[in-house]
This record gives structure tokens, C-alpha cells and sequence, in this order.
């Protein structure tokens, strides 16, 4: 008997797997101590919550993201909407992954800029992703649970409805943002990385935000540096060798707190 699973169910897990294996490459990589932003020694002893909890916490977020996602694909299946399965054209394709990105885009920059401004919010949810001062790779999605609901799984909920693609599409989205946003907390600046010669938003990039110096700065997440650029947001940095070994992404001038 052919075992058949649903589109649905696919766009549900794919995108946790996909989390858990591409981390789990960065951690294997972990030990190439010429490519890091910052040194094990550092990842160690800077960072203020254990390994332990951070995939406890991401394992939470996973379970919150799965359960509104079969709510989500089940909403959209009754609705009644023609999303076009399995037959959108290339060009569809891209105009939906591009509304999407976009879209996430948005959605996270104001949720998140207004996480910092907001001090209540700050101190009792979004301090805890700053906990991690050093970000490596499993760390990406450690948030407070309700952080997590908010900016990635609405998020994510509202950028598959807007941009009108299927759950097949939405398979590779999600997945694809997944990778993005582990590959912009992996603290690696390794040679040939696409995402970092076709994103200027990437590990070094966010990797600023993660520091103090950079914490009012960066928003933007996990796409494109837009909404910062046109807010006034935007640190501008460059990446340069350690003494020690390793790189360093190192602010391009004195900042003013935003």
C-alpha cells in the first residue's frame, strides 16, 4: 500500500527538519576557528543561557509553529481558495516568493524594532533571544515562546496568505527562510557562502545587532536591510581578521543610540 502525505503536513515538519540538519552542519563546522565571528572561548563564556535551554526553548517555538500551521493549512483548505496546486508557473512562483519575503520582511522589522523600543517588552520577552550575545546556528529561533509566535509564526502565517501560495509552494519558502534565518545566527564567515553575495543582510549583519553597540541598529531580518536603510536603522560595518584569528564585523563609525 502507497503511503501518501499531504502537502500540508509536508510545509508542517519539512521547514523543523530542515532546521535541525542545517544546524547541525554549522555545528559540525563549528570547530574552524579562522572563520569565526567570535571564539569558542567567547561562545562559552559570553553567553548567558545554557545549550540545554536554548533547544528546549527552540523545541517549544517548533511545537507552537506546527500546531498554527495545521490550523493555518486547514483554514486555508476550507476557505475554498484555489491556490493553484502544483501548477503555478515559474514566474507565479517567484512573484509569490518575493510578496512573501517582502512581507516577512516587514511584519518582523516593526515587531521587532518595536521590541526594543518598548522596555516592558524588551526586559520580560525579547531580552531572552539577546541572551545569546555569541549567536551560533540552533540558537536562531531561541526565543520567549510568545516572541516566537508573534514575529515568526504570524508572521509567517500572514506572508503565506498574502502572497497566495500553495502549502507545496509553501514547503519551500519556509524552508528556504528557514536555512536563512540559521544561516544568519551560524557566526561563520565561510568562503564561497552564497547568502553572503547575494544578502547584505547576513551573518555578519545580524551578528551586529547581537552586540551591544549594535542592539538599537540591524532590525531587519531575514531577507533584505530595507527597512533599514529607509528608517534610519542601518549600521554600516566592516568585516576584519582577528589578532587572535577569526573575523570581527566592526562598526564603520561612532553611532548614535537610534
Amino acid at each position: 500500500m502507497e503511503l501518501e502525505v499531504s502537502d500540508q503536513l509536508l510545509g508542517t515538519f519539512v521547514p523543523i527538519l530542515v532546521y535541525w540538519v542545517y544546524s547541525g552542519i554549522y555545528v559540525l563546522l563549528g570547530s574552524f576557528e579562522n572563520y569565526r565571528l567570535h571564539s569558542r572561548k567567547d561562545e562559552d563564556e559570553k553567553n548567558l543561557v545554557s545549550k540545554g535551554t536554548v533547544v528546549k526553548g527552540v523545541l517549544l517555538q517548533q511545537t507552537v509553529q506546527a500546531i498554527v500551521a495545521i490550523i493555518l493549512f486547514t483554514v486555508a483548505d476550507n476557505s475554498g481558495e484555489a491556490r493553484g496546486e502544483g501548477n503555478a508557473s515559474i514566474v507565479v512562483l517567484l512573484r509569490q516568493f518575493l510578496t512573501a519575503m517582502i512581507c516577512l520582511d516587514t511584519w518582523q522589522y516593526f515587531m521587532h524594532r518595536y521590541m526594543h523600543q518598548n522596555k516592558f517588552l524588551y526586559r520580560h520577552i525579547h531580552s531572552q533571544h539577546h541572551r545569546l550575545i555569541v549567536p551560533y546556528a540552533y540558537g536562531a529561533l531561541y526565543n520567549h515562546p510568545l516572541e516566537g509566535l508573534i514575529l515568526d509564526t504570524i508572521g509567517g502565517a500572514i506572508s503565506f496568505l498574502v502572497s497566495g501560495m500553495s502549502p507545496r509552494a509553501s514547503i519551500f519558502f519556509f524552508s528556504f527562510a528557514t536555512i536563512k534565518t540559521v544561516d544568519d545566527h551560524c557566526g561563520l564567515m565561510l568562503p564561497g557562502n552564497l547568502f553572503h553575495v547575494f544578502f547584505r543582510n547576513n551573518t555578519a549583519y545580524h551578528d551586529v545587532h547581537h552586540q551591544l553597540y549594535g542592539s538599537k541598529y540591524n532590525y531587519s531580518q531575514p531577507f533584505f536591510v530595507m527597512w533599514d536603510k529607509i528608517l534610519g536603522t542601518y549600521m554600516s560595518y566592516s568585516v576584519q581578521k582577528r589578532e587572535d584569528g577569526g573575523f570581527e564585523a566592526r562598526p564603520s563609525k561612532e553611532y548614535k543610540e537610534a
